[in-house]
This record gives structure tokens, C-alpha cells and sequence, in this order.
């Protein structure tokens, strides 16, 4: 497995999540554990990310300016997930807020999946994908079970 497929693992997760969170109602079981969920794959995702891809990819001067760009965007969604811990789940702006967290996930996978990938598969020996895969692979797992 390379990095690109051990991402896009997590990336379907996320959609599946954030659709499902957008489905909910408030103050309820399923959106309890809907936003649990999503919070949960997108910081663990996020962690691994940052340190097994996008800090690999910052020595690479074509790499430097993509992976700010996506550190940002990660920033961006922590951000809006405090928010929404410090919102009452039954209150209108918790689903508003909900749903720009969702367009932001949408957004950002699209945007790795059809730009950076391609970028960084260009910067990143065959060698270097599956190592960085493998140790993605580990940290994301650990920052998991640590949620």
C-alpha cells in the first residue's frame, strides 16, 4: 500500500461521516455519535497526515506551499469543530456550523485527491510512498485509539 490509498481510506470514511452528521436532528443519539465519529477519524487523520505526508513533502521547495495550504485547511476544520463543542447540539447554529464543517471536508479531500496527490506523487520516490504509508498507517491508528 502507498500513501495515497492508505489517505483515500480515511478520506472515504470522512465523507460517509460528514454526510451522516449533516442528516441528523438535534440533541439526538445519531448525532451524538455522528460528530463523535467524524471528529474522531478527522484529528487522527489530520495528526498522521500532517506528520507522514505533509512535513515529508515540506522538504521539496515545489512541496512547501501545498502543504501549508492543507495545514490551513485542517486548522480551518479543528476550528469549526470547537465550535460546534461549545455549541448546543439542538441549536440551529450547531447544524449550520455542521454543515460548513462538512463542505470544508468535501472541499479538502477533493482538492488533495485531484491537486496534491498529484503534486506529491511526482515529489516522492515509489520507496518513500509505502514507507510514509506504513507509518501514517501506525500514528493514525494510535491517535484513534486515543480518541
Amino acid at each position: 500500500m502507498n500513501i495515497f490509498e492508505a489517505l483515500r481510506e480515511s478520506h472515504d470514511r470522512q465523507r460517509g461521516y460528514a454526510d451522516a452528521l449533516i442528516q441528523t436532528h438535534g440533541d439526538s443519539k445519531e448525532r451524538v455519535e455522528a460528530y463523535k465519529q467524524l471528529k474522531a477519524e478527522l484529528q487522527a487523520h489530520e495528526t498522521a497526515e500532517e506528520r507522514f505526508f505533509y512535513i515529508p513533502l515540506m522538504q521539496f521547495d515545489n512541496g512547501i506551499d501545498l502543504s501549508r495550504h492543507a495545514i490551513s485547511e485542517h486548522h480551518e476544520m479543528d476550528e469549526m469543530m470547537e465550535e460546534l463543542d461549545e455549541t448546543d447540539m439542538s441549536s440551529p447554529s450547531w447544524l449550520a456550523t455542521a454543515k460548513k464543517l462538512s463542505e470544508k471536508v468535501h472541499h479538502h479531500l477533493k482538492e488533495e485527491e485531484q491537486k496534491f496527490f498529484q503534486s506529491a506523487g511526482k515529489l516522492l520516490d515509489d520507496k518513500q510512498k509505502e514507507s510514509l504509508a506504513s507509518e501514517y498507517q501506525k500514528e493514525y491508528e494510535e491517535q484513534l485509539a486515543e480518541a
